[in-house]
């Protein structure tokens, strides 16, 4: 509460004011020699408005150091609840809500269902990251700008009463015929040498010395580094700014970067094994295979058309191959892929196969059908071949077709195939590019009296991509990464300036010889004692440190 804002030398203060801004004076009144309240040396704050409008309120709430440590809390509790279990984000082909029932059960579940699982891209995270950044700044003007203006207008003749309540204080007669102004003078050329910056008044006879102020800006710079980093956090929600995938691509397969008109092809994947005599016998005993490298050829490409039309080829063009292994990442224009991990897989990529006529083997012609997104037809001579049914991993479900899983492990396709001796509407035909382990799934038998006209058929080894490993890539995109770097360098600047140096303040006044000292540093208040007391002694006014303690008197 603040019970005048008028002060006894005539200057009307602000509200909330609470040393006067003229002469230092204490407009609270305060029993006994309380130390002053030397924050931002008493100016007023915005949030000390009276009769505050919504739009104060809303400052006062933001300007908050109590509010700021809530949101901080919040925020931190909110970051352990989403370390508890991994992140979508690092899943590599998994359902999320079935691996986290399977692996967590019912905590799992409930874990996925509230939408932890995805926490640091969440919309209420990054609403706390946004109410974090608005308090820095609040709390940092509403500061700020009163400290700015008390040190920009120091007045250099301060009151009596305020130099004597603050901590490092001294009350001391002047030899007799001391010439005051000379005094003081000699005592500012001792303090000068010490790096202070010296100030004195018309007459001579009051002065200030000053200096490392701007260590007083340290926690305002450490503020806008703060900002600046939330800013770049925040802007890794822009789309474009921020990638953080994992993506699985099988030997010589081409696959678009999600989000992207980049696609990327696994050239080539090579791995290199331990040989078994490098290995330690706990090693051997287990029959474990222990990689010493494994490396992928990779080709990054940019699409410049038909990039999201599946019916269309998409037109690439070649703008960066490297090779990609383990903290060896491919790096193009901001865009990284990271070697993550590999998988044994041997898995068609593709096939050429040929329509031919069983009896007279006549060929009509070939085609290359891929093993992942097929097109929706195909053409070979007179006959198209029109996509009915497509089965990865094929199966059958109470003898209905089914596939087991997304993998070609067992692809297999169902055409309606038009041309001439054929049906005016198709006939169908089932194609299985591996040959299928059950002899009841032999292609004749299931396609019936259409294999007796067509047989589809790849003729050799030549016309079959196979991939013998699938090879897991990190692709990662980071726009705002200088911002989080930028922000972080500011802020241990901050940190430096508020660690390393102390604002040091030291007023005097003479006043018919009598001596008033008073000084106030933020910390390391013995330092600033020794100090007066070695500059005091070379003026040829012995006192010791302790002396000049809060109610220290020499007289």
């Amino acid at each position: 509460m603040f019970y005048n804002t008028k002060c006894d030398c005539g200057h009307q203060n602000p509200t909330g004011t609470t040393l006067c801004e003229s002469c230092g004076n204490p407009l609270i009144d305060i029993d006994g020699r309380d130390i002053l309240e030397m924050r931002y040396d008493g100016m007023a704050r915005r949030s000390q408005k009276s009769n505050p409008s919504i739009l104060d309120k809303v400052w006062n709430f933001f300007s908050s150091v109590k509010i700021a440590v809530w949101i901080i809390f919040f925020t931190v509790i909110a970051s352990a609840v989403g370390t508890i279990f991994p992140q979508e984000n690092t899943f590599l082909d998994m359902d999320p809500a079935q691996y986290y029932s399977e692996n967590y059960g019912t905590l799992g579940t409930i874990y996925h269902v509230l939408g932890f699982s995805h926490t640091f891209n969440s919309w209420w995270f990054i609403t706390l990251l946004f109410m974090i950044g608005t308090s820095l700044v609040i709390c940092s003007l509403d500061r700020v700008l009163p400290l700015y203006r008390a040190l920009s207008k120091q007045q250099i003749r301060k009151h009596l009463n305020f130099l004597t309540r603050q901590k490092v204080t001294l009350t001391a007669d002047l030899p007799a015929g001391t010439d005051e102004a000379a005094w003081t003078s000699k005592l500012g050329t001792i303090l000068r040498k010490k790096s202070y910056r010296i100030h004195k008044d018309k007459d001579g006879k009051a002065l200030l010395a000053e200096k490392y102020r701007f260590s007083r800006w340290g926690p305002y710079i450490n503020h806008i580094g703060l900002i600046i980093f939330l800013i770049g956090v925040l802007m890794r929600s822009i789309p474009g700014w921020h990638m953080d995938q994992y993506m699985g691509i099988l030997e010589g397969e081409t696959k678009q970067i999600p989000h992207t008109s980049y696609f990327i092809k696994n050239e080539k994947f090579t791995l290199e094994l331990y040989d078994e005599k490098d290995l330690p016998e706990s090693i051997k005993e287990k029959g474990q295979v222990v990689p010493k490298t494994y490396e992928t050829q990779a080709v990054l490409y940019h699409c410049s058309a038909n990039c999201e039309d599946s019916d269309k080829e998409p037109v690439l063009e070649e703008v960066h191959k490297s090779s990609i292994l383990v903290n060896h990442p491919l790096d193009y224009k901001g865009l990284q892929a990271y070697q993550f991990d590999y998988k044994s897989t041997p898995l068609l990529i593709s096939v050429r196969p040929t329509l031919s006529n069983p009896a007279t083997g006549e060929s009509y012609g070939s085609f290359d059908l891929p093993m992942n997104n097929p097109k929706d037809s195909y053409q070979a001579g007179p006959y198209k071949l029109t996509l009915k049914g497509y089965f990865p991993e094929f199966g059958l479900e109470k003898g209905q077709p089914i596939s087991l899983s997304n993998e070609p492990k067992a692809p297999a396709f169902i055409f309606s195939i038009t041309g001439p001796g054929l049906a005016a509407n198709g006939e169908p035909y089932m194609y299985f590019p591996r040959q299928i382990d059950k002899e009841s799934f032999s292609q004749d038998t299931i396609n019936g009296a259409i294999s007796q006209k067509l047989k589809l058929a790849v003729g050799s080894m030549e016309g079959v991509q196979f991939a013998n490993y699938t090879t897991y890539l990190n692709i990662r995109v980071d726009k705002a990464m200088p911002y989080i770097w930028v922000g972080s360098a500011i802020f241990m600047i901050g940190v430096i300036m508020g660690f390393y140096w102390q604002h040091r303040r030291i007023w005097i006044r003479i006043d018919n010889g009598k001596l008033t000292l008073g000084g106030h540093t933020n910390k390391n208040w013995f330092g600033l004692r020794n100090e007066v007391a070695a500059a005091l002694k070379k003026n040829d006014l012995e006192v010791s440190p302790k002396s000049l303690d809060t109610g220290g008197n020499q007289g």
